[in-house]
């Protein structure tokens, strides 16, 4: 019988496929106690079933390559620190060995203790753990069942009903045709939907139905955008359907056709386009798109899901290599951009800082390691020989920061040239614009830059107090805040008047849809995901700047997201 389930759109798109449910792992509830003789084999049916949960992460780690691989990897990276957490494993074997209890039993037990400590702790950061916590106990849960891998699930054809979904699965499951994902819980602001949209893969989240009125095999139809799902649609729906899907095929083709068109406004204003990316894959993906370059080159993905630091050979090529595979457009690298909210298995970053997003991380990392800053810096230097790079530094809040980098990047400059060492003439030097004081600040330190790129995701939270990951802040983290935009506009005029290039590297600058914002605030170099170029290009390209300056004044007058929101309606009907 169709049905018609309401959700929350978290990734545009449609999809027609047959239903694939899996619901939440459920631990034993009731009290399951064992017989002495028969507590070391139930050890030993733990530690297989916590190896054998290890091992499906770092096989899924092994697979990753292209789209959104660094920021999936650190969902992983994430997930075994939990399970190779003592507190954790410690926990689990003393209630087999001395309360006599199951493995799966023990496995609800340990959740619920560390679940009560990090509910208790004044932290945000750590109360939302609880979902990568719930993560791996049923990763965990399932082995001791023998259970599928849920990597299995997405079989081509298929669309995945579940109680949530966890980021790093999200990328094995594309890889194998899973067709689009409808969850009970989440937000579109997670990252869960933020990694759906760069695979472009429809999402649904907050459906509240969903696994009460789906069954496996079920015919489902997705739309990504309205966040609507149909049960066993009618006729009528699939006809909808394919008319739909006909227009998004022919929109296809369309931005196929922009791959060498230029990045001009219909005034004839030039717009940089860059795109993010550090894979090969990324790479080649964002030359064949006609990008202007690599406008954010996250380095941290080097360093992460490994116990041993790279050395300055193994960067040095793998920077080289970038640089060689954009064919003389620039690559501007980042520095480590690695802290307690993403730590590595090396033991650079702190782990358990009480406010992870106000520890040591960024350049505050960077500087407090300055032999693998330096490590760093001369194979970004020793990279520039083979084409045009840009070094960026992330976090920074004091122009005494600024200061000391550039002092360790032009000594190290005057050595590798003194030792024979071939680099690029003039390496450019900029700074990630994610804090609010860097922002307000620009023109203090623009006299030691020579570029500077808006990290819109940090920006945001830091802005607003409001992590983009809280569900129960759907409705107060947005990047169409009064308060963003403002605080945007003043950021654009500073590096206008300071005559710096600047350009937004966040999701803000990838939805086409917001466009105009950007454009009316006064920015003119975008960064976006490979997979966005064109999407964003086609929006520029649609675009009258003039026109959107004049209307600027309206937007900056606005007090609430719904006048953003009206205002880009307006700006769209002209």
């Amino acid at each position: 019988m169709r049905r018609a389930l309401a959700g929350v759109g978290a990734s545009k798109g449609l999809a027609l496929g047959r239903a694939r449910v899996r619901h939440p792992h459920v631990l034993t509830l009731s009290e399951e106690t064992i017989a002495p003789e028969a507590i070391e084999a139930e050890l030993v049916r733990l530690d297989a079933a916590m190896q054998a949960a290890r091992d499906e992460l770092g096989g899924l780690r092994e697979k990753l390559h292209g789209a959104l691989a660094q920021e999936i990897g650190e969902f992983l990276d994430l997930h075994v620190l939990i399970l190779d957490d003592p507190e954790l494993r410690a926990g689990l074997r003393d209630l087999i060995q001395t309360g006599r209890y199951s493995a799966d039993y023990a496995l609800k037990l340990q959740r619920d203790r560390l679940a009560a400590v990090f509910q208790a702790m004044d932290n945000d950061y750590f109360r939302t753990r609880l979902d990568d916590l719930d993560h791996v106990i049923g990763r965990v849960h399932a082995a001791l069942h023998r259970r599928a891998d849920d990597g299995q699930l997405g079989l081509a054809g298929e669309i995945l009903v579940a109680d949530d979904i966890a980021p790093a699965e999200l990328a094995e499951l594309s890889r194998q045709q899973l067709l689009a994902v409808v969850t009970r819980a989440g937000s579109p602001l997670s990252h869960s939907a933020i990694i759906a949209r760069g695979l472009h893969l429809p999402m649904v989240v907050g459906c509240a139905d969903a696994l009460s009125h789906v069954n496996d095999g079920d015919a489902l139809l997705v739309d990504g955008r309205d966040g609507l799902l149909v049960v066993e649609p009618h006729a009528d729906d699939l006809a909808r359907y394919h008319v739909a899907r006909a227009k998004i095929e022919k929109k296809r083709a369309q931005l196929d056709r922009l791959k060498r068109a230029p990045t001009r406004t219909q005034d004839g204003m030039d717009i940089g386009l860059y795109a993010n990316g550090e894979r090969r894959e990324e790479i080649a993906e964002a030359l064949a798109m006609g990008a202007d370059g690599i406008g954010l080159y996250r380095t941290e993905f080097l360093f992460m899901g490994r116990v041993q630091v790279p050395d300055e050979d193994e960067q040095f090529h793998a920077y080289r290599d970038a640089v060689l595979g954009m064919a003389g457009k620039p690559v501007t690298l980042r520095t480590l951009d690695l802290g307690a909210d993403k730590a590595d298995n090396s033991g650079l970053a702190l782990r358990n800082e009480p406010n992870p997003a106000l520890g040591l991380r960024g350049v505050r990392l960077s500087l407090s390691r300055p032999m693998l800053l330096d490590a760093q810096l001369r194979a970004m230097l020793r990279a520039s020989a083979f084409g045009p790079v840009r070094v960026l530094v992330p976090m920074v809040t004091a122009r005494e920061e600024i200061e000391a980098v550039k002092f360790r990047l032009n000594a190290l400059a005057a050595r590798l040239r003194d030792d024979g060492v071939p680099i690029g003439e003039h390496v450019r030097f900029g700074v990630m614009v994610e804090v609010p004081a860097a922002a307000l600040t620009l023109l203090d330190y623009a006299d030691l830059i020579d570029f500077a790129a808006v990290g819109t995701n940090d920006l945001v939270q830091y802005l607003l107090a409001a992590d983009r990951t809280h569900e129960a802040l759907d409705g107060l983290y947005s990047e169409r805040h009064p308060a963003v935009l403002r605080l945007l506009h003043q950021l654009f005029a500073q590096a206008r008047d300071a005559r710096l290039p600047i350009h937004v590297c966040g999701e803000l600058a990838a939805r086409a849809e917001d466009v105009p914002l950007l454009l009316a605030l006064g920015l003119r170099d975008f960064s976006v995901h490979p997979g966005a170029v064109l999407e964003v290009r086609e929006a520029i390209r649609g675009a009258d700047v003039g026109k959107l300056r004049r209307r600027a004044a309206s937007l900056l007058q606005c007090r609430e997201r719904a006048d953003v929101e009206r205002w880009l309606e307006r700006v769209r009907a002209l």
